[in-house]
């Protein structure tokens, strides 16, 4: 309890020890404390301590002073400071004792005299070369505590320190030409440093306007009636033999600007406006032009009339001028420092310096056909301005209306193609030229021209060949003329001349009749050369013969088969159950070969359409089922030989029924079936069997596994007593097959078993005739109920066994004993 208060405050009930720590006292504060012992029965007597306590820490020295630093060394002085202990021991420092020792000596000797309380001290008189280590300790009522920790050793010498730069001017300093300005700043660094001044990387001289002034802690440049020359990087490098210190001041002296630079070009000059441009300034003043003061005079006036003072382009429009006055420009540059002296234009007349282009000479016409024409002219005078589109119109000789030949613009060539013209009909032409201010007269008409195609003779045809032949005839093909000479190709004529002949004999007697670029000759003769030649026809006649480069013997070729198989003849086609299966391949050979189509070397199934061509054969069946599938074969022959191709067809389709399915294991709740995998697989990977079972007395099936992909399944949740039917189908990518389903139904019950014998026989009575017996139940009934007891008697001695009775109880009188 507190020495002045009654109350008593427990502090612990469970110390088992012979001590206690009391904490949560107040520093300062008087308590009383007492203490009494405790056991099963109950707490005992409490003893008080004698006299009140006060609550202090213990006093104790001081601990060392910290962060004992050397400040400052010169050849015979070192100047020490240091931080208080962490913990004055509980009373307040009375003073600190500083020590040093000359190293090489062992003993540290006092070196102030005098009661010190201040945390920094000079030691003077030392002998410059002396190295020297210091330590310092802590007093207080108690007295002297530990001392710090010694410094490194010192040696008396003029200490070096590296430059240090304080400056008085900012980064960036905005001047007006005529005013003063000044760089100032402090210094110091052991030795002294070097203050240079440089501008611009180049060093800065004194003369009339330009003052450096240097004192052994500051520096200033001050310059006198600034001009825009005075613009610059200004570098002040204070430097020792330790370093260097840099300071920077970008110095903008402003000013208003130049003149615009002229001369004032008149980029346009009309009867009521010009557009006048100029360039900027030579010197902006130090600040971006801000503006531009565009002023216009009469010549013969004195009066200049403002035109815009709000404008930062380098040209401008002139308005509301009189036609046939001359005018002067007067143009001033503005900064946010001022406006420039003017720059004065030239006079210029007030008048219309453009007009429209001259009309065209009389146009050429060139190129003619039933529907187009080509105009062609030369360019006119273009009334000053470039010309930027030309217009060409047409008209029939007898209207009188000109009509433009097209809404797009032409230029800038000087022809034009006519398009959409009536054939046979009259036209003339005739061009204007436009420019910006606009379209000029247009030109004198053409030159009537109609228009229709110009037809010469076509040129020959090319490369005429024998690509073919039999017996009694020759199979020739040639390509079209190169030109057609404007006039379209009828037709052709083919000649041929039997080898030895003079006269050339006409295949066809009209051109019309082989209208085609290819012609089969017949009628000749088994055995005989013959030469071939072809003609082009149009309206305006025949061109000249192209010939067949050699003679060409008449007799049969023969050529082995060849066949060319498609993409659906690949080694393996696969086609899925109701799609329509296809197999084609081109045929070559001369003659053209007989073609067999066999599956599995038999005839191909009647549904199957067997279509040969000219140059191929197809096999297509439609609505394929699994049957369809096998190797089919396609034979082709001639008597130059013959060819085989196979495919293998496979049929996609669902499975088939799984085979063999089995129930065993029947119990009141639950049977196992097993089966096989179905004999077909429908040419895919069976995924998964869907298994189903059915209450007899139910017309629905319920699916009970349809994610199987093992060949068992326990069927289980059965009914007991309840006669079910099971199915399984199997699935693969293609669908569900068709369902096995058990022959007859199962029956849910466990199965049965004979019961165990009856327990405890013993007779309880006996007669001279009969015996009375007892029995208790079998353990197991077999998975039935017991419907009855046999008994038997055996008479001693004998083998058989007698039957007597069955009953229904657990007793039983044997009589006729």
């Amino acid at each position: 309890r507190e020495s002045d208060r009654r109350a008593w405050t427990p502090v612990s009930y469970t110390v088992t020890r012979q001590n206690a720590t009391v904490q949560g006292l107040i520093e300062g504060k008087a308590y009383f404390f007492r203490i009494a012992a405790e056991n099963i029965i109950g707490m005992g007597p409490f003893t008080e301590t004698t006299k009140e306590i006060v609550i202090r820490d213990p006093i104790t020295v001081p601990d060392r002073p910290e962060d004992l630093e050397v400040k400052a060394v010169t050849k015979n002085s070192v100047t020490l400071t240091w931080n208080p202990p962490k913990y004055n021991g509980g009373s307040d420092i009375t003073m600190y004792v500083l020590e040093s020792r000359l190293i090489g000596k062992e003993k540290f000797h006092r070196v102030t005299k005098e009661k010190m309380l201040d945390r920094k001290y000079t030691v003077e008189g030392l002998k410059e070369g002396d190295t020297y280590e210091y330590r310092v300790s802590a007093c207080n009522i108690v007295g002297q505590g530990k001392p710090s920790f010694c410094t490194k050793p010192i040696t008396c010498k003029d200490e070096i320190a590296p430059p240090s730069l304080d400056l008085d001017f900012r980064d960036k300093l905005i001047v007006r030409v005529g005013e003063a300005f000044s760089l100032t700043g402090r210094y110091s660094g052991k030795p002294a440093p070097k203050v240079t001044w440089l501008k611009d990387d180049i060093v800065v001289k004194e003369d009339d306007r330009t003052k450096i002034k240097t004192t052994p802690t500051t520096l200033c440049l001050g310059i006198l009636k600034s001009v825009r020359g005075d613009s610059g990087k200004y570098c002040v490098t204070v430097e020792n033999s330790t370093g260097s210190r840099k300071g920077f001041c970008q110095v903008n002296v402003v000013d208003r600007p130049s003149p615009p630079v002229g001369p004032v070009i008149f980029d346009e000059v009309h009867k009521d406006h010009m557009v006048v441009s100029w360039k900027p300034p030579l010197d902006d003043g130090g600040s971006e032009i801000t503006n531009y003061i565009i002023e216009k005079k009469d010549a013969h006036r004195d009066l200049w009339m403002p035109v815009t003072s709000a404008t930062v382009k380098t040209t401008c429009k002139i308005p509301k001028l009189l036609e046939g006055r001359e005018y002067q420009i007067r143009i001033y540059a503005e900064n946010l420092y001022g406006i420039s002296d003017p720059l004065v234009s030239d006079e210029m007349k007030a008048k219309d310096r453009f007009r429209v282009p001259d009309a065209p000479e009389q146009p050429i016409i060139k190129d003619v056909t039933k529907d187009s024409a080509v105009v062609v002219w030369k360019k006119p005078y273009d009334g000053g301005k470039p010309i930027t589109n030309y217009i060409v119109e047409k008209k029939e000789t007898m209207a009188t209306r000109w009509v433009k030949v097209t809404k797009d613009p032409i230029f800038p060539g000087t022809q034009f193609k006519v398009p959409n013209l009536l054939e046979g009909c009259e036209y003339e032409f005739r061009v204007s030229a436009e420019n910006e201010i606009g379209v000029g007269d247009p030109s004198p008409p053409s030159k009537p021209i109609f228009a229709r195609d110009p037809i010469a003779k076509p040129s020959p045809p090319i490369n005429p060949e024998a690509v073919d032949k039999t017996k009694n005839s020759v199979d020739l093909s040639w390509q079209p003329p190169r030109h057609d000479g404007n006039g379209k190709i009828i037709g052709y004529l083919v000649e041929y001349q039997k080898v030895g002949d003079e006269e050339w004999k006409k295949a066809n007697l009209t051109a019309d009749s082989c209208p085609e670029t290819k012609y089969k000759v017949t009628g000749l003769t088994e055995g005989s050369t013959y030469k071939f030649r072809v003609k082009a026809v149009n309206a305006a006649g025949e061109s000249e013969p192209a010939y067949v480069p050699d003679p060409v013997e008449v007799k049969d070729r023969l050529e082995p088969p060849e066949l060319i198989l498609n993409a659906n003849m690949a080694r393996e086609q696969h086609v899925k159950a109701g799609d329509t299966l296809r197999l084609s391949a081109v045929i070559k050979g001369v003659p053209f070969p007989k073609v067999s189509w066999k599956k599995e070397d038999h005839e191909v199934s009647p549904k199957a359409d067997i279509e040969v061509t000219g140059v191929g054969s197809k096999l297509e069946i439609r609505n394929t089922v699994h049957e369809d599938g096998g190797i089919y074969s396609l034979t082709v022959e001639n008597p130059a030989g013959s060819k085989t191709v196979s495919v293998k067809v496979v049929v996609l389709d669902k499975p088939g029924p799984p085979r063999n399915l089995q129930v065993s294991e029947v119990r009141s709740d639950s049977c196992y079936l097993t089966w096989m995998e179905p004999e077909d697989d429908g040419g895919s990977v069976i995924t998964n069997y869907v298994v189903e079972r059915k209450d007899v007395a139910s017309p629905q099936w319920v699916a009970i596994s349809s994610s199987s992909k093992k060949r068992s399944h326990m069927a289980k949740y059965l009914m007991e007593g309840t006669q079910y039917l099971f199915r399984v189908a199997a699935e693969n990518q293609f669908g569900r097959g068709p369902y096995v389903e058990t022959l007859k139904p199962i029956k849910a019950i466990d199965p049965l078993h004979p019961p165990g014998p009856p327990k405890n026989l013993h007779h309880v009575d006996v007669d001279k005739t009969e015996v009375s017996l007892v029995w208790d139940r079998p353990d197991r009934d077999g998975g039935a109920e017991i419907t009855g007891y046999l008994v038997e008697y055996q008479e001693d001695g004998a083998d058989e066994w007698t039957k007597f009775q069955t009953v229904p109880m657990l007793d039983c009188v044997v009589t006729g004993l």
